[in-house]
């Protein structure tokens, strides 16, 4: 396995959890929230490096040597490949605009030591590919909300229960699954398990309600960083892809499309702003877990293609919202705002992010949906339709919002509502991301493709994914026509006239 030129992995994951240390240590909010900001920009220059790095070592994975634990463990723990490459830059650019765009006035409450901690482990979990290691991973992220709802003396009941259960069920899938034979029908329990619990993450319905919870008593910030970049999927493509039989998938890819449809049409008739963006967020997520689950490699392309999009997406739609709620605190669609003369920046990008989260022409989700749609019907017709009608039902939510926020009666405040150069920066970035992907695709769709079509490989490999009695039918044929297309081979050349040996043939 070739060898970064640098240790990428191990700074970036190193420098948010003593920046966390350093912004303790640091009396004054203001400086806090600016040390901040250099922190997650420093992050994110190292994972962009490590992409640049990776890419030109022109291998499918790479790895990063860590000292201490490879001598403790004698292998390679933290490995960055094709299918996670691009979602730590991904992850890390979610973290630097979500701060970038936290007000002064909100720095308090939203906490930027556990934001710096929550980053760590984010970024370790998504260059981790050791099984143990990532669950204890997935395990220990769950702490921070908890720890900030327990700070704002919020309910935390309902997130617990559900994380709780979903920490339960990793375990003990895991551990029984590592006890049983994998060709047994033994390890439909335990598969069960792990199934289930990532589906909880993921938020699948109805495993979804910790996620409107968490949207509706945490601050938005928190609620965002542990949403958008999509680590439910992730546990799915590490844990459940390659181990699962082709019949459980097709029960996950139905679970994941109805839920995109009932959550876009949930995200239709909420009232609040933050529950249609969690029921938008719910939506677009499962469309990316019924491509991974569609298991061929267009499908997968786009699915990993609408991954990025997504996380991109519709982090810059909700720090929209995010700072709209800064100046007017929650945001009613049940009236009209007349925000547009107040604030045009902000109402251009709301409506660029809601779209190009949906597949809008020229933004970077659209080559993502169009694979994503021709991979589904490619499999199921009817799974195709239901894809197209998700996305419609959330393009139509999407402009609902727009409509209530930024049109109508124009109402004069006495404080300034326009974006702040820190706010104008997050929403270039993210706008040059999202414009430059969908008018440049091609260097993505192609990693995203070789990716899809390795996985599909080491998945056809795995002993538990492959069924003995299929195996033993296929290699059966392959015997039988090895000598047919012999004979074919010899009379055909033998015979002047080509036709002759296609009509002995039938």
């Amino acid at each position: 396995m070739p060898e970064l030129r640098f240790p990428w992995i191990e700074v970036s994951i190193l420098l948010p959890m003593f920046g966390a240390l350093w912004v303790h240590f640091l009396g004054s909010s203001d400086k806090a929230l600016r040390h901040c900001v250099i922190i997650c920009a420093t992050t994110f220059a190292l994972t962009v490096g490590e992409l640049i790095d990776f890419v030109s070592l022109g291998s499918f994975e790479a790895h990063d040597h860590w000292l201490f634990l490879d001598w403790l463990f004698s292998r390679d723990i933290f490995v960055v490949d094709e299918l996670s490459a691009f979602q730590l830059p991904l992850v890390a650019l979610i973290f630097l605009v979500t701060v970038m765009s936290t007000l002064r006035t909100k720095a308090p409450r939203f906490s930027l030591r556990l934001t710096l901690v929550s980053e760590s482990l984010m970024l370790a979990t998504f260059s981790c590919r050791e099984s143990w290691t990532l669950i204890m991973l997935l395990v220990v992220s769950t702490i921070p909300p908890y720890l900030e709802l327990r700070q704002r003396e919020r309910c935390s009941r309902i997130y617990v229960i559900h994380m709780g259960a979903f920490i339960v069920m990793l375990l003990a899938g895991w551990a029984w699954l590592s006890l049983v034979d994998v060709r047994s029908s033994a390890v439909l329990i335990p598969g069960g398990l792990l199934t289930v619990a990532c589906l909880l993450r993921a938020g699948i319905f109805p495993l979804h309600l910790w996620m409107t919870d968490l949207f509706e008593k945490g601050t938005f910030g928190t609620a965002i960083l542990f949403t958008t970049p999509l680590v439910g999927a992730y546990a799915v493509m590490r844990l459940i892809l390659p181990i699962a039989p082709s019949w459980a998938m097709q029960s996950i890819a139905i679970l994941s499309l109805f839920t995109a449809v009932y959550a876009g049409g949930m995200a239709l008739v909420q009232r609040e702003a933050r529950r249609m963006f969690c029921y938008l967020l719910l939506s677009q997520s499962s469309l990316v877990l019924v491509g991974m689950e569609l298991v061929t490699p267009i499908g997968l392309t786009g699915a990993l293609c609408l991954w990025i999009s997504v996380g991109m997406s519709l982090t810059g739609f909700g720090i929209t919202l995010r700072c709209i709620e800064a100046r007017i605190s929650r945001i009613s669609l049940a009236d009209f705002h007349g925000l547009y003369r107040q604030m045009p920046i902000l109402s251009g990008f709301f409506l660029l992010t809601g779209l190009a989260s949906i597949g809008f022409p020229a933004t970077v989700g659209f080559v993502g949906m169009e694979l994503l749609i021709e991979g589904a019907v490619d499999v199921y017709p009817l799974v195709g339709s239901m894809v197209v009608i998700a996305a419609a039902l959330n393009g139509i939510a999407v402009l609902f919002a727009y409509f209530r926020i930024f049109t109508g009666r124009h109402n004069r405040t006495p404080i300034p509502m326009h974006a702040r150069p820190a706010e104008k920066l997050a929403v270039l970035v993210l706008s040059l991301l999202i414009l430059g992907g969908g008018l440049f695709p091609q260097p993505g769709v192609a990693s995203r493709y070789h990716a899809a079509k390795e996985l599909t490989r080491r998945r056809q490999t795995n002993p538990m994914t492959v069924d003995p009695e299929e195996v033993e039918q296929v290699e059966t044929e392959l015997e039988a026509a090895v000598p047919r297309e012999s004979a074919i081979k010899t009379e055909s050349s033998d015979s002047d006239q080509p036709d002759r040996s296609l009509v002995s043939d039938e």
